[in-house]
């Protein structure tokens, strides 16, 4: 039996979950995650700035706990910058970079631009994703590009696999992250034509329904998988049935869960991530089943 009062009977993904989604220090968050039984996290920049850790310190802190380090996160304003812009902004993505080998961070999110400044213009977003692959390439690092469902111009997992489609970069991926997805209603359909080996990141959360701005409704009302009104089962069976082998991370962004005792918090989410594994194992099942009929 875990921490959970569950069987332990074995899942076959990694489970991750998120530092923002849970309350206290940086320590305290990692702690309780490795108590909850969790595989590993993405540590949220904040954390780590707030943090009175070296990079190095954390690492070793990872790694007594049995943890690794999924994610970084996030970058955010790069692809899709005016050029020379852009030129300034990759200077700041070396740093990062050289901090996440510090770490021992394995993988980048960068997020779609939301600025008003971004440029409308695929061939670029696409040549300056190529950089940004080169600069992690030469560190063995890999960026995983998420649309944000506000972004200016890439707002949706289909254009975003269509930039990344087009450099054509190896150290370049998808993360489909459910929220992103299930709040504007896209379709499902596409996640079925990207390469399995292209799907660098799953990041599930559960929310209410609620008619407001998608950037407050991500930022203050996300929850875990079977605590909202999201089709969760339909989206993570899609993305297994692709071939998805990373781990099922959880990303929560909630105002109550980041004051709640993070013990008890990551306890609960690792049961609800526990259960979705289980549940949508049979889902990907059916969607192949659907897909070769």
């Amino acid at each position: 039996m875990d921490v959970a009062g569950e069987s332990t009977d074995q899942v076959p993904h990694r489970h991750s979950i998120a530092t923002v989604a849970l309350g206290g220090t940086l320590g305290e968050k990692l702690a309780a995650a490795s108590a909850a039984g969790f595989d590993g996290v993405e540590i949220f920049e904040p954390d780590l700035i707030a943090a009175p850790l070296a990079p190095e310190e954390v690492r070793r802190r990872l790694a007594d706990l049995g943890l690794v380090c999924e994610l970084y996160q996030p970058l955010r304003d790069i692809v899709g910058s005016p050029p020379e812009l852009f030129q300034r902004k990759l200077r700041l993505v070396r740093a990062k970079f050289d901090l996440m080998q510090r770490l021992g961070a394995r993988m980048v999110l960068l997020c779609s631009n939301v600025s008003p400044q971004a440029v409308d213009d695929d061939d670029l977003a696409a040549r300056q994703l190529s950089a940004v692959g080169d600069e992690a390439q030469a560190r063995g690092l890999t960026v995983a590009y998420e649309a944000l469902a506000w972004g200016t111009h890439v707002s949706d997992y289909i254009h975003a696999w269509q930039i990344v489609r087009r450099a054509a970069h190896p150290a370049l991926g998808i993360c489909l992250d459910s929220f992103h997805i299930l709040a504007r209603g896209t379709s499902l359909d596409e996640i079925a034509t990207i390469p399995p080996d292209k799907l660098f990141m799953l990041q599930l959360a559960d929310a209410p329904r609620l008619r407001m701005d998608e950037l407050q409704w991500s930022r203050h009302f996300r929850c875990f998988p079977g605590q909202g009104a999201f089709d969760l089962e339909s989206f993570l069976g899609r993305v297994l049935a692709a071939g998805y082998a990373g781990p099922l991370s959880l990303e929560i962004f909630n105002d109550i869960f980041r004051q709640a005792d993070p013990f008890r918090t990551a306890v609960d989410g690792r049961r609800k991530a526990r259960h979705a594994s289980r549940d949508n194992s049979k889902a990907a099942g059916v969607v192949l089943l659907a897909s070769i009929e």
